[in-house]
């Protein structure tokens, strides 16, 4: 943001001007600093799935050079045990004439932050209340909404799912799934959302409930068509993803998935499948329809889920075999599982029943760094939620698939480059 174009408001923030924009919609932009490659990657998902782009930086100095060719909208900048870089970067901003914010981050204490802050103020650079650490995704995004930054929250509004489909109004949003022992990007779940022309993006709750039969199975194929075509521009970044998509059984029984699925399925000798995600309580009661679905879906690399599953338990305890690939620990069960001496041990529980059966068990509605440490330690495989990623509209969502590949790419270019001059240095 240039001084040029911002323009100060009654709270004395600059913003951008509404008439200033860098083709059809411009996306705000933030720069994140900190040395910790997990707060890096957390930051980055979080302001994605906030519909705004990142770059990122392990140090001060690659922060400063980047400066020079972009600027951004607000900047996350951590201040380490050694103070002097970040002082560095406040200094840098100020000479530059930086109009955005600026968001001071660190677990050291107040003082030293408040102290970083007062130089940023005398060289009238607008500073943002001090963030401690640790802290949790509602507190970025509590910070996003009051700068006014990236997609504005979803309206409560009830809409008919008939309306939204003839309409057109409906597209799928991804929610990241991660490796919880790696940290790493493993797949990928399809959530559909309605865009609204006067009530903005609205929540399924707005177009889901008394949905019809016909309505459902529509959704449900469209579901089905748009996430393996988006599986097939993820490939092309050279990222293979496994799609989850939720259907309702009722719709899955009269859906031609082998059709849909040799239709618009990757072409690629690699293609990770697709998992389809049933609801505990409208499978759990009909193992045998599950086990009949299971057998059909196989031989085209789909297969099934239970989603929200943890009620059930003492219905599938008893089984010599399951056929679901994963087991998704309802949320209820997640929240607090570090701490909640009755959630931890049904997670536990639930974690060694599915690896009982070799399928994986993935926790979702993580938002809480506590509870995801606590469930890798209990043995989770895969995590989603606010944590580790939120929904996104798919061109956010490839846009940070694209900073990945960069991100990757550079860091394969270092690594040849290091091997290279190792070698030179290797006596003939």
């Amino acid at each position: 943001m240039s001084a040029a174009t911002a323009q100060p408001t009654a709270r004395g923030i600059a913003v951008r001007d509404p008439e200033e924009h860098d083709g059809p919609a411009r996306v705000p932009l933030c720069f994140v600093v900190d040395g910790d490659s997990s707060i890096r990657h957390f930051l980055s998902l979080v302001l994605h799935g906030s519909g705004i782009d990142t770059e990122a930086f392990a140090d001060g100095q690659t922060f400063r050079a980047a400066l020079a060719r972009r600027s951004p909208d607000v900047v996350f900048l951590n201040i380490p045990l050694e103070s002097a870089d970040a002082i560095e970067c406040v200094v840098a901003l100020g000479k530059k004439g930086y109009f955005g914010f600026i968001q001071l981050m660190s677990s050291r204490g107040s003082a030293v932050l408040e102290h970083v802050k007062s130089i940023g103020e005398h060289h009238a650079l607008q500073m943002l209340p001090v963030l401690k650490k640790p802290f949790e995704t509602a507190a970025v995004l509590k910070i996003l909404g009051e700068l006014q930054l990236g997609d504005p929250p979803a309206v409560a509004s009830r809409i008919d799912l008939d309306e939204a489909l003839r309409q057109n109004w409906i597209e799928f949003w991804y929610q990241p799934k991660i490796d919880l022992r790696r940290k790493q990007l493993i797949g990928v779940e399809a959530f559909a959302r309605a865009r609204h022309p006067q009530n903005g993006v609205l929540m399924p709750s707005a177009f889901m409930p008394g949905a019809k039969e016909p309505s459902l199975i529509t959704l449900s194929e469209q579901a089905l068509a748009q996430g393996l075509k988006a599986s097939l521009d993820f490939a092309k970044l050279g990222i293979q993803l496994r799609l989850s998509v939720n259907i309702p059984v009722s719709a899955l029984v009269k859906i031609a998935v082998a059709d849909i699925v040799q239709t618009y399925r990757p072409q690629f000798e690699k293609w990770p499948g697709l998992i389809i995600d049933l609801m505990e309580e409208q499978i759990i009661t009909d193992l045998a329809l599950a086990g009949d679905l299971a057998k059909q879906l196989q031989p085209i690399e789909v297969h099934l889920a239970i989603d929200n599953f943890g009620r059930g338990y003492s219905s599938l305890a008893r089984l010599k075999a399951l056929p679901f690939a994963e087991l998704k620990l309802d949320r209820v069960f997640i929240t607090d599982c570090g701490t909640d001496k009755v959630n931890a041990p049904l997670c536990k529980t639930v974690i060694n029943l599915a690896h009982n059966f070799g399928s994986v068990a993935v926790g979702i509605g993580i938002e809480k760094a506590s509870d995801a440490l606590a469930l890798v330690s209990m043995g989770c495989d895969y995590g989603q939620g606010f944590l580790l990623g939120q929904p996104m509209p798919e061109d956010r969502f490839m846009s940070l698939l694209r900073q990945r590949a960069a991100s990757r790419g550079r860091q394969l270019a270092a690594e040849r480059a290091t091997d290279a001059q190792a070698a030179e240095q290797q006596p003939a």
